[in-house]
C-alpha cells in the first residue's frame, strides 16, 4: 500500500515539473514574440542608454538646413541631433578610460579603427583625455535623397580639454575647432563615417572677461541675506508664500536697505531641467522686490558640490534657462556664481572646482552681458581667486571683529581697483549648553555696533546675515550636531517671535538718518 502510495506521489511530481518546464518556454517564446513584433526601443540596445541626454546637454544651435538634396524633415533632425551627441559623448567617455565601450554604436568601422589606435596609445603611455564639448553650431551640407546620408559642418565647437598621465594632470584648455561631418544611417541609427577638423576664422563675437557694470553701483550695495523666516534654505518649496514675501520685502524697504541676495538650489530646482513652477517663483521673487524698489543678487547654485567635468552641460542648461528668463528684469542686481566654492576644494580638487566657476563665469557673461558676475567666497583669505574673471568681488566673513579691516586691507592690494562687497557677515545671539551659555542678543548687537562702524568710515557694501531667526535647520545645511544648529538658528535681526532684537538698531538705516 505504501509502495503504491509512493509511486503516485512521483507520478504527480514529474506531471508537474513537466508542467512547470513547458510554460517557462510557452512564456518565454511568447516574450520573444512580442518583442519582435512589437519593435524595439533603441535605448533598450544601444550600450549607451537614453540617460545620455539627461547626462549630456552641450548648447546646439542649427544653422541653415537647406541643402542641394532632399529637405530635412523635423524628426529625423531630432533623431540625427541625439546620435550625434551621443556619439561625443560616447568617445568623451572612451578617451577618458580609454575603453571603447559605445563606440560602436555611434562610429562605422573605419572610425573605429582610428578611434582604438587613439585608445592604446593612450594606454601605452598611461594617458587620459578627459574632455567635453559645451557649444555646438552644425549647419546642413547635404541630405541624400535615399534618406540615408548626411553631411553637415559643426562650426566654433567650444571643447574644455584635460590631459592627464600617471593620474596627473598635465595640461587644460579651452579649444574653439570647427569639424567635416558625415554620418549614415544603419540599423536605424545615425553612425559617424567622416569626422574630420576644418580650419575655419573665428567669427563669433568675444565677450570681455570685464563687463560694463548695469545701472545699479555696487558700491551703493546696503542690504542682507534673505530667507523667509518659515522656509529657511527652501524660499521656493512648500513654504512660498507670496504674501509673506511681499511684508518681508517691505520690512527690508523700511528699514532703508537697498539689496538682498537669493540663492537658487541646483537638485530642488530641477538641476538642467529647470521646473517652470520654479522659475515663476522666482520670476515672482523679484517682481515683488522690484516693487520695493529692492536690487536682488542671484545665486545660481546653492547645494551644488560635483564640478565634474562630464557633469559640465548639465550645469550650463540650469544656469542658462535661469539668466536667459531673468536678464531683463528690473530688480536683477546680478550673478553670483556659487555660493562658498572654496569649501569644496578639499574633496572635489581646487583646479576642478576653479575650472568650472572659470567656464561658467564665460557663459553667464556670454547670456546676459549686461549684469555683473561675482563668486560667493567663504573668507577674504581666497577672495582674489579668478578676479579676473569677475566684476566685483564678494567674499563672507564671521571672524573676529576687530581682525576684518586687516583683512579687507590685504584684500584689497591683491584686488587692485576691482569693487568688494562684503557679501555675508553676522552673529549668532544663540546661548545655551551649547554654547556654555556664552552668547546673547546683547554681544550680538555689540558685534553689529563694532562692524557696521568699520563698513560706515570705509564705505564698504555689504548684504548681513539675516533678517530672521529661525526655528528649524535642515541637516543639510549644518550637519546634524546640535551645537552647530543650535547656532545657527539666531543670526536674525528679528527673533522667531516677530520681536526686534537689539542689533536690528544697527541695522536699520532709517533710524541712522
Amino acid at each position: 500500500m505504501n509502495n503504491m502510495w509512493n509511486k503516485n506521489i512521483y507520478r504527480s511530481l514529474l506531471i508537474l515539473s513537466f508542467l512547470g518546464v513547458n510554460t517557462v518556454i510557452i512564456y518565454g517564446i511568447s516574450s520573444v514574440w512580442v518583442y519582435l513584433n512589437s519593435g524595439a526601443d533603441k535605448s533598450t540596445i544601444l550600450h549607451v542608454q537614453g540617460e545620455t541626454e539627461r547626462t549630456y546637454l552641450p548648447e546646439i544651435q542649427w544653422g541653415d538646413l537647406e541643402n542641394p538634396g532632399r529637405p530635412m524633415e523635423a524628426q529625423t533632425l531630432k533623431e540625427l541631433q541625439n546620435d550625434y551627441l551621443r556619439s561625443w559623448y560616447v568617445r568623451n567617455n572612451a578617451l577618458a578610460t580609454n575603453d571603447p565601450y559605445g563606440v560602436a554604436d555611434y562610429y562605422t568601422d573605419s572610425m573605429r579603427i582610428k578611434l582604438n589606435k587613439v585608445l592604446d596609445l593612450n594606454k601605452q603611455h598611461n594617458t587620459a583625455v578627459k574632455q567635453s564639448s559645451l557649444v555646438h553650431h552644425p549647419s546642413l551640407d547635404f541630405y541624400s535623397a535615399d534618406g540615408g546620408l548626411v553631411v553637415f559642418t559643426d562650426r566654433q565647437v567650444e571643447i574644455y580639454r584635460e590631459i592627464w598621465q600617471n593620474e596627473q594632470l598635465q595640461l587644460k584648455k579651452k579649444d574653439t575647432s570647427s569639424y567635416k561631418v558625415m554620418m549614415l544611417l544603419e540599423d536605424g541609427f545615425w553612425r559617424i563615417r567622416h569626422m574630420v577638423e576644418i580650419e575655419e576664422p573665428n567669427e563669433e563675437g568675444q565677450i570681455s572677461e570685464k563687463n560694463n557694470i548695469s545701472q545699479f553701483d555696487i558700491a551703493k550695495m546696503k542690504g542682507l541675506n534673505y530667507y523667509p523666516s518659515k522656509g529657511p534654505w527652501d524660499t521656493f518649496g512648500v513654504h512660498f508664500n507670496k504674501e509673506i514675501i511681499s511684508k518681508d520685502f517691505a520690512q527690508i524697504g523700511t528699514m532703508g536697505l537697498n539689496s538682498l541676495r537669493i540663492f537658487v538650489p541646483y537638485e530642488e530646482f530641477g538641476k538642467a531641467d529647470v521646473s517652470n513652477k520654479n522659475m515663476e517663483k522666482l520670476t515672482m521673487l523679484l517682481d515683488l522686490a522690484n516693487i520695493e524698489r529692492l536690487k536682488v543678487l542671484v545665486t545660481l547654485f546653492d547645494f551644488y558640490g560635483n564640478y565634474d567635468l562630464m557633469d559640465w552641460t548639465l550645469t550650463h542648461r540650469h544656469a542658462e534657462t535661469i539668466v536667459k528668463t531673468l536678464k531683463g528684469h528690473p530688480a536683477l542686481l546680478g550673478w553670483d556664481l556659487k555660493n562658498e566654492p572654496d569649501l569644496d576644494f578639499e574633496s572635489r580638487g581646487k583646479e576642478q572646482v576653479l575650472a568650472w566657476l572659470e567656464e561658467m563665469s564665460s557663459k553667464v557673461k556670454n547670456w546676459d552681458p549686461y549684469h555683473p558676475v561675482t563668486i560667493g567666497w567663504s573668507s577674504p583669505e581666497v577672495a582674489n581667486l579668478l578676479r579676473e574673471k569677475v566684476d566685483f568681488i564678494s567674499f563672507h566673513y564671521y571672524q573676529d571683529p576687530s581682525d576684518f579691516l586687516g583683512k579687507y586691507q590685504a584684500l584689497e592690494e591683491r584686488v587692485g581697483d576691482t569693487p568688494i562687497l562684503l557679501g555675508e557677515y553676522g552673529y549668532s545671539s544663540y546661548s545655551g549648553m551649547w554654547n556654555a551659555f556664552l552668547g546673547s542678543e546683547k554681544k550680538q548687537a555689540e558685534y553689529y555696533k563694532e562692524m557696521q562702524r568699520y563698513l560706515n568710515d570705509k564705505g564698504i557694501p555689504y548684504l548681513f546675515w539675516t533678517l530672521y531667526d529661525f526655528s528649524q535647520v535642515p541637516n543639510s545645511v549644518v550637519g546634524v550636531l546640535p551645537w552647530r544648529k543650535q547656532r545657527q538658528k539666531y543670526f536674525g535681526a528679528i527673533s522667531i517671535e516677530d520681536e526686534k532684537k537689539p542689533s536690528y538698531q544697527y541695522l536699520d538705516l532709517s533710524s541712522q538718518k
